[in-house]
């Protein structure tokens, strides 16, 4: 569909953090903005007060009017849906233009110049920093992120003035390849979504297939040791990086007390002395890394890439503080890999050296667990104590036999509780803690609020 012709946009599944980004695009266009999703939420409810229809049965009847002529309505859907939707069937049976979100996103980067992150984990992070750069600094841009910037309260940046557009690029369904980017960046390739990839060569393949689309005018940006050979159209650049292992671009000098991190970011061409980390989280030298060097080849200065990185206040649920006081401290993490996983308590760990670290734990989907069980265990086991709860399905039915058991029983420390979420707060009311932290791609994130008022008292 021409995008003049586009009157109305209908979403399936309106309520993921990439869809809303979409939606707030669409709406910043002046469409007609409409959609279902399975369950309210916050985001959905600030959606509507935007301007947006939702609904939250799944039901061809409550579908308003004004988006039922396929003429002038694109339908914009999220592989967690499942083919059964009865919506979704509607307009596959009545000839609407149906698109993937990444899709769209595909589309949005043939008419600009996408910067796309792509990485098993790290993504989220680095690509809201990068946004933060370039959005501070003169050069400016679009971006759509998979996490609520906190510095911006928003998951959509938009600029009149830059054709540049940031992007999470998201492997998972092999959503990634849609998209067409400018310069490309790969944080990581640890396998996952194995229940889409079969395995884990599978999922590194697709991440090379995604290094071929970079344009030959633009360039690839890779952590140095990754596990993955550039497949390059002829003239794309290479760089590599990374926090402490050396690359094209890397950091010296760093120093970590006191909650506050400081490191020289040295690159082919540029170094820059004593850059304060925003979000002082040891992971975060080396997204910084792979941001700043985005930001300096697109024109940034020095000076700006000091500030952005001292300013950046982080993306919601990715490390994010709740409490931070001499005696208690609460961080709520996505972490939901168990690479990722490793690092946020190793981040911790180093940030609080000496205090007990209380880890509570929610894993995502029964295949990744079923797949995952003994690295989860071994990651988990780094911590002083943890509280596992039960597995958070998503789109997900239950596999026989895979529960958070799996995981428990091989982990090592003695210090361990199996708990159901329901029974999380009777069980934090016995304990004392010093730095609590709550991980997990489910609804933990509803739990952050009440945890942080029990620690409070």
């Amino acid at each position: 569909m021409e995008p003049e012709k586009i009157k109305a946009v209908y979403f399936v599944g309106a309520g993921g953090i990439g869809m809303s980004a979409l939606i707030r695009y669409y709406l910043s266009k002046g469409k007609k903005v409409g959609g279902y999703d399975k369950t309210p939420s916050a985001l959905t409810e600030q959606l509507i007060e935007e301007g947006a229809e939702i609904h939250y049965e799944d039901d061809a009847k409550l579908i308003p009017a004004v988006y039922l002529d396929p003429a002038t309505t694109l339908i914009v859907y999220t592989p967690a849906v499942p083919d059964s939707h009865t919506e979704l069937n509607y307009f596959r049976s009545n000839g609407f233009t149906i698109l993937k979100r990444a899709q769209v996103l595909g589309e949005i980067t043939h008419e600009s110049k996408g910067l796309c992150i792509a990485g098993t984990h790290g993504k989220t992070t680095t690509s809201s920093m990068i946004a933060h750069l370039l959005k501070q600094s003169h050069v400016d841009c679009n971006a759509f992120l998979g996490g609520i910037l906190k510095n911006y309260d928003s998951n959509l940046l938009l600029s009149s003035t830059s054709d540049l557009t940031v992007i999470e690029a998201d492997e998972y369904d092999r959503s990634f390849h849609w998209l067409y980017p400018y310069m490309a960046v790969i944080t990581s390739a640890d396998p996952d979504h194995l229940d889409i990839y079969g395995t884990p060569e599978a999922y590194r393949e697709s991440f090379e297939k995604f290094t071929s689309l970079t344009r030959p005018d633009g360039c690839l940006i890779m952590r140095k040791g990754i596990d993955i050979t550039p497949c390059l159209q002829a003239g794309t650049q290479l760089y590599t990086y990374s926090a402490t292992e050396g690359g094209d671009f890397h950091a010296d000098n760093i120093r970590i007390a006191n909650g506050e991190i400081l490191f020289d970011f040295i690159g082919p061409d540029i170094t820059i002395r004593d850059i304060p980390l925003g979000v002082p989280v040891k992971v975060n030298i080396e997204n910084g890394i792979a941001a700043m060097a985005t930001g300096h080849l697109n024109g940034m200065t020095p000076e700006e890439l000091k500030r952005g990185m001292a300013t950046f206040a982080g993306p919601k649920r990715r490390f994010d503080f709740y409490l931070k006081r001499e005696d208690i401290v609460l961080i709520d993490d996505y972490a939901h890999h168990p690479a990722e996983l490793r690092e946020s308590i190793l981040s911790v760990k180093e940030l609080y050296t000496g205090k007990k670290v209380t880890g509570i734990f929610q894993p995502h989907l029964y295949s990744r667990t079923r797949d995952f069980a003994p690295e989860f265990a071994e990651s988990l086991s780094l911590l002083d104590e943890i509280i596992l709860l039960d597995i958070y399905p998503a789109r997900e039915e239950p596999i026989p036999g895979v529960t958070s058991q799996l995981i428990f029983d091989q982990i090592t420390i003695p210090n361990k509780t199996l708990c159901p979420k329901e029974e999380l707060l009777p069980l934090l009311r016995k304990g004392s803690y010093g730095v609590v932290l709550m991980a997990g791609a489910g609804d933990i994130d509803r739990l952050v609020e009440p945890v942080k008022q029990l620690l409070e008292k």
